[in-house]
């Protein structure tokens, strides 16, 4: 059996909800990281046996990259989907789209986000192709956003894209640690953000 079609077996395989294991699992990641989550934790958290487990995913390693992509997916298909929305907008739109939607689905999404930063190093094992994969395809999100802002002449060209895309990512991912719903408003922080980036 290919591992195509063995990991598609797991998928429908019975024994718990994937998707119930993998809401667990990040809510826990989440709260202890990488070392202090067990499968037995997890099992126990769903309702299920151990064994259980193995009918969907084939060890811890499988489980948490699994939930670091699902937390990278779910932004980068936010932003992607903010940028599509607003083509033929102004290059300030189009940047507090981005940052809005970042923001958005990080705090909609909290576990499975804030697991996917707890857990981007995986104990003794090498961090996955996949998860590699699958950040540097949302960097190239805003790579390509970054060049749009300084071919329109919003962005200084003599300003670093690298350092530009560090500092707006690092600021928007530091959020996790300070944003309280009733204390900050997305639209608010975001227009804040692009106001600094921009300089206007």
């Amino acid at each position: 059996m290919s591992a195509a079609t063995d990991s598609l077996a797991r998928e429908a395989a019975p024994g718990g909800s994937r998707r119930l294991i993998l809401e667990t699992a990040a809510r826990l990641l989440r709260s202890g990281g990488y070392h202090q989550t067990t499968l037995r934790e997890i099992a126990e958290a769903v309702g299920i046996r151990k064994a259980s487990l193995y009918h969907h995913f084939a060890s811890k390693e499988e489980i948490v990259e699994a939930v670091v992509n699902d937390g990278v997916r779910f932004v980068h298909d936010a932003v992607v989907a903010a940028l599509v929305d607003t083509r033929g907008t102004t290059p300030r739109q189009r940047l507090e789209a981005a940052i809005t939607a970042h923001l958005t689905a990080l705090h909609g999404q909290r576990d499975y986000t804030t697991a996917s930063f707890r857990v981007f190093t995986f104990g003794a094992t090498p961090v996955p192709d996949s998860v590699r994969a699958a950040r540097r395809a949302y960097e190239d999100v805003w790579r390509g956003l970054i060049a749009e802002l300084q071919t329109a002449g919003a962005l200084p060209p003599e300003r670093s894209p690298d350092l530009m895309r560090y500092m707006i990512l690092g600021a928007m991912n530091g959020s996790i640690d300070w944003f309280r719903p009733g204390r900050f408003v997305i639209a608010d922080v975001a227009q804040e953000f692009a106001s600094l980036v921009l300089a206007d």
